[in-house]
Order: structure tokens, then sequence, then C-alpha cells
């Protein structure tokens, strides 16, 4: 997990999140996974798992759409990364990190072995107001 704090006016200050980012020009999913993965940890992942979409709908912002990927297939060392700071987090205690509430959501899926799945977070004003899952809402 990735504790953001380093960056200001970060939407994600003081939250724990996961590694990750934004496409760059022709990237599939996977070559996103691929380099994000190694620019924020040092790590190079061996192989993957594509667990499931997350369509984040905020106020009158955009669409964002998270392809949510998993892995315990890696090598190479952790680094320092410029984004904040990295830690290993049992999955047990995830719970007990300040996180977005719809990332609870997710990552109780991927506890669970959840299926394939499509999630829709929906936040007003930094509040998640609804969510949806495989289009039946939660």
């Amino acid at each position: 997990m990735l504790h953001r704090v380093s960056k200001k006016n970060d939407i994600n200050h003081d939250k724990w999140i996961g590694v990750g980012g934004h496409f760059e020009h022709q990237e599939s999913p996977e070559d996103c996974l691929l380099r994000e993965v190694k620019e924020e940890t040092g790590l190079t992942l061996g192989s993957y798992n594509f667990r499931g979409i997350v369509t984040f709908v905020s106020d009158d912002d955009p669409a964002e759409y998270m392809h949510l990927f998993t892995s315990t297939d890696f090598s190479g060392d952790l680094i320092e990364c410029d984004e904040g700071k990295l830690e290993w987090v049992p999955f047990e205690k995830i719970e007990t990190l300040e996180l977005w509430e719809g990332d609870k959501i997710f990552l109780k899926l991927l506890k669970e072995n959840a299926p394939f799945f499509s999630l829709k977070l929906v936040y007003k004003q930094g509040k998640l107001t609804e969510a949806f899952l495989n289009g039946k809402k939660l």
C-alpha cells in the first residue's frame, strides 16, 4: 500500500491507496500496470491477474476508470517512492487504515477472491453516496 503523504494539493493526501497511475500515450492497461509498478515501487511483476474495473464518479467531473490488478509474483527491491511511503500491509490490517470508503468495497472483493467485477463508486464532495456492483446498487 502507498500512504500518500508527499505531494501537496493531493486529493489522496493522508489516504492509503494501491500503486498506479494514468495511462501514457498508446499504453494498454497491462503496459500501464507494469510501468507504474516499476516506477513507484522498483518491483518488476512476473505475472498478474486482472480482477476488475472501477468507475469513479465525482461531482461534475468526468468519470475516471481504474483497471484493478493483483500480483504475488514479482522481483526486485522496494525503492523510495516520491508520492508517499510504501508499506506491506496484511489484508487483516487494511481496514484499519485511512482509506476512501469505496476502496474498502473493492479491497473486500479482492480479499474474498470475488470473480472479475465492475464497481461504480459515486462521490459527492468527497463522500461516497452510491455504489453499484455489476450494475446492481449495493
